[in-house]
C-alpha cells in the first residue's frame, strides 16, 4: 500500500461499484474526501450458501470497483479475501503482520496497461471520429511521458487511421484497434480508463494510476530530497518535538500530525541538524507543506 496503511485523502473524480454486490456508501463521484471525517469510501458486501462461494463473490467485486482521484486499500482487501489462510478461517491479529508483504504486493505492470495509459493521457480512446487519423504520407505520431510510481515511462502513439492506433514502448509495439463498437488492445477488451487533468486510472489491478508528465513543466519535476519532513496529508500539527540546532538521529520522532481521528508519528528520514521548523503545535497543513528542514551534521 502506498504510504503504508495511511488514510488519503482526495477528489473522487470516478467511483463505479459492480453489479451483484451490495455497496453502502455516502459519497459519489465528484465528492471529496477530506481529512475531517472518517475516510472510509463505502462497504462492499456480498453474501453466498458458503464462506468459500462468498469469499469467491467477494474478491470478484473488489476486482471490478473503479475509483480513481485517491488511493484506496483494494489491492490489499482482494488479496485478503483470496488469502487461502483466510478463506479456512484462521483469522487472528497476527495474520495481517505474518503475511504483509503478499497482501501489499505490487502488482507487474503490463504492457497492455501502460498502452491503455498513453491512449488515455492523449484522448484517443474516445469514440472514434471520422476525421481521426486523417494523414499525408506519414502516420500521426505523438509523444507521451508517464509517471507510474516511481518510474517515467517514455511512449510513442501513432495514429493509423479512424479506429486504429499503435503505441511503441521501447523495442515493443502494441496494436489498439476500435472493433465491435469497443476498443481492444492486442485483441483483449481495454479494462477502462479515468481521467482526470493529468492524473490517469486504469482499472486493471485494482486501479493502477498513472500521472501524464507536461514536458513544460519538466523543469519544475525534480523530486524532493531528504532534508525535508513534509505532511504525508492534510492535518493539525498537534505536537513539534523539534527544535532548531537539535541533532536528531534518522527514525527520531520530530512531530505529531492528527489527522482522521488518528495520530501519525513523523520521523527523521535520515541523521542531522534541525536547521528550521516551519510549523507550530495547532496549525493546520495541507498535504505535502514542508514542517521541518534538516542540514547536515556539523564536524564531530
Amino acid at each position: 500500500m502506498p504510504k503504508g496503511f495511511l488514510p488519503a485523502t482526495g477528489r473522487l473524480s470516478h467511483l463505479v461499484f459492480p453489479d451483484g454486490a451490495r455497496a453502502d456508501s455516502g459519497v459519489r463521484a465528484g465528492d471529496e474526501i477530506s481529512p475531517w471525517y472518517d475516510p472510509m469510501i463505502a462497504k462492499l458486501i456480498v453474501h453466498g450458501p458458503t464462506r468459500d462461494v462468498a469469499l469467491k463473490r467477494l474478491a470478484r467485486a473488489l476486482e471490478r470497483c473503479e475509483v480513481a482521484g485517491t488511493v484506496t486499500n483494494l489491492a490489499f482487501l482482494g488479496r485478503l479475501a483470496r488469502h487461502e489462510g483466510f478463506a479456512a478461517g484462521q483469522v487472528d491479529t497476527g495474520l495481517i503482520a505474518r503475511d504483509i508483504d503478499a497482501l501489499t504486493a505490487i502488482p507487474t505492470l503490463e504492457t497492455a496497461v501502460i498502452a491503455e495509459a498513453a491512449l488515455a493521457a492523449l484522448g484517443l480512446l474516445r469514440q472514434a471520429d471520422a476525421l481521426q487519423g486523417a494523414h499525408l504520407w506519414t502516420p500521426l505520431r505523438q509523444h507521451v511521458r508517464l509517471v507510474h510510481g516511481d518510474t517515467e515511462i517514455a511512449a510513442e502513439v501513432e495514429v493509423l487511421s479512424q479506429g486504429l492506433r499503435r503505441v511503441i514502448l521501447g523495442d515493443d509495439a502494441v496494436t489498439a484497434e476500435h472493433v465491435g463498437g469497443r476498443w481492444r488492445i492486442e485483441g483483449q477488451p481495454i479494462h477502462g480508463a479515468a481521467v482526470s487533468g493529468r492524473d490517469i486510472t486504469v482499472f486493471a489491478d485494482y486501479g493502477q494510476r498513472f500521472t501524464h508528465v507536461d514536458p513544460l513543466d519538466r523543469a519544475q519535476g525534480a523530486v524532493g530530497s531528504s532534508d525535508l519532513i513534509e505532511a504525508p496529508m492534510p492535518g493539525l500539527v498537534r505536537m513539534v518535538a523539534a527544535r532548531v540546532g537539535d541533532a536528531v538521529s534518522q527514525g527520531d520522532r520530530l512531530a505529531i500530525l492528527e489527522a482522521m481521528k488518528m495520530e501519525h508519528s513523523l520521523q527523521a528520514p535520515r541523521d542531522g541538524i534541525v536547521a528550521e521548523v516551519l510549523v507550530s503545535e495547532g496549525d493546520q497543513v495541507e498535504a505535502g507543506a514542508a514542517l521541518i528542514r534538516l542540514e547536515e551534521g556539523g564536524d564531530a
